[in-house]
């Protein structure tokens, strides 16, 4: 019966942690939408909505803790929630990127863009595509959603870096473009770094199924990434 009840604290654990991916993944389509369509408003309903992110993660954390007082759970067990607890720095620092690319959004709502919004529309769409792999490789505890997150840091890489080059080109053709230039390629880093987290979702999830510890960014840069260790 106890063994019967910390199954059943496990899983609502897991509900809870899809519960705040979930928000994270609707705070970055919003972030990124606000900012295709200068949309102040939806903007700001990001910047607010961080604080819930915040507060799912700490009752989390409480329920981790108290599992692991009351429970004193072995071997996987332990891994599950400790994986937990990781998890959900990682999904908090998610969102609180996409209240910076929120932030940015208002700070450009007034401007004409220097080019138009490619690459990073792209990369919003990366992100919520390995934010939705990533999150279903940890709810049904399969790894095989986890390890192709290698391939799309590759791509996420190299988008980053197309957008780095037409920044930097076109802030050496006119002076007069630094400013929004620099706060576009702080938009795409920020979009760059929670694919990172979220990569870093992805070891979690392989450490907690098969007990290996694994870099997937690094894998992602080397020459044969696509082969597990």
């Amino acid at each position: 019966m106890v063994r019967s009840g910390f199954s059943k604290e496990l899983v609502q654990l897991q509900g809870e942690i899809l519960k705040m991916g979930t928000l994270v993944d609707e705070l970055v389509y919003k972030a990124v939408k606000s900012m295709i369509r200068k949309d102040e408003v939806l903007a700001r309903e990001v910047i607010a909505t961080d604080d819930v992110v915040d507060d799912l993660a700490m009752e989390i954390e409480r329920r981790c803790l108290s599992l692991i007082a009351l429970q004193q759970p072995m071997a996987k067990d332990l891994r599950v929630i400790g994986a937990a607890l990781r998890l959900i720095v990682d999904l908090e620092r998610m969102a609180d990127l996409a209240e910076g690319l929120a932030r940015l959004s208002i700070r450009l709502k007034d401007q004409e863009y220097i080019k138009p919004l490619i690459d990073i529309p792209r990369m919003g769409e990366l992100v919520r595509t390995m934010l939705s792999k990533s999150l279903k490789s940890y709810v049904e505890e399969e790894t095989s959603p986890s390890w192709s997150l290698i391939e799309d840091e590759r791509i996420m890489d190299a988008l980053y870096e197309q957008v780095f080059r037409e920044l930097l080109a076109l802030m050496m053709a006119e002076p007069a473009n630094i400013n929004q230039a620099t706060s576009l390629l702080l938009a795409a880093g920020h979009l760059e770094r929670i694919g990172d987290h979220i990569t870093n979702v992805g070891e979690m999830v392989i450490y907690m199924v098969e007990g290996q510890r694994v870099d997937l960014n690094c894998l992602a840069r080397s020459s044969d990434g696509s082969s597990r260790k």
